[in-house]
């Protein structure tokens, strides 16, 4: 089997002395993992930066066994945000959300799209909305809507909450007033908390899945600030 496709870097990790074992999310082709030999040589080693829009020609002898790539690079973007602390963070915790969450191998063109988008706004003021937001459209595309209740017995304020798994969440201001504009590290501290909450109702704890300590991070940046 061969394809050729471009797409986004998810993840790298070492397999041998020379090589890595990569995660990419392409267009056509879905989320895909493979050993690209040479991978970590100093003349690569540069192209592998989580986030980095690559090409990639994939190659293996069957559907059962790990394939290889050879990668072209497209256009570096990690390197542009290393000397800003949240937005090299937030590209992180988006890609390793992206790995943990994404089927192997099973096309979904809108988040694809979205992915793309929210890496080219990263310059914008209000970036940080935006990745709250993608969060949002990501749980709603895997297939959860986060649909508004009203929890009996919560202060008249305090009326906005979802329902999961019998545990109610209170919706953030961020999320229910979308025009704000400015909003202060306190509103994306409680935003980045509810999100994380609903990723840990829907996914995570299901799934028994590792949640990103990029992600992690991310919120406490806020949280700390």
């Amino acid at each position: 089997m061969i394809w050729n496709d471009e797409g986004y870097l998810l993840s790298k990790r070492n397999y041998d002395e020379n090589s890595i074992i990569i995660d990419v999310f392409t267009s056509n082709y879905g989320k895909c993992s493979g050993i690209v030999y040479g991978g970590s040589s100093s003349k690569q080693k540069k192209n592998f930066q989580v986030g980095n829009k690559i090409y990639v020609t994939f190659k293996s002898k069957n559907e059962y066994k790990i394939g290889y790539f050879t990668v072209e690079l497209i256009k570096p973007i990690s390197p542009f945000f290393f000397d800003d602390k949240k937005k090299s963070i937030c590209i992180l915790s988006a890609a390793s959300i992206l790995k943990i969450l994404l089927p192997d191998n099973q096309i979904n063109q809108k988040i694809y799209n979205s992915f793309e988008k929210l890496l080219t706004i990263l310059n914008n003021k209000d970036w940080i909305k935006h990745y709250i937001f993608w969060e949002i459209f990501l749980v709603k595309e895997l297939g959860f809507e986060i649909n508004k209740t009203n929890r009996r017995g919560a202060p008249k304020e305090e009326k906005a909450h979802v329902e999961i798994n019998e545990k109610f969440f209170k919706i953030p201001d961020m999320l229910i007033n979308k025009e704000k504009f400015v909003f202060s590290n306190i509103d994306v501290s409680n935003a980045l908390a509810f999100n994380k909450n609903i990723l840990f109702e829907h996914f995570i704890t299901p799934n028994k899945l590792r949640f990103p300590l990029s992600r992690n991070i991310l919120q406490k940046y806020y949280l700390d600030n």
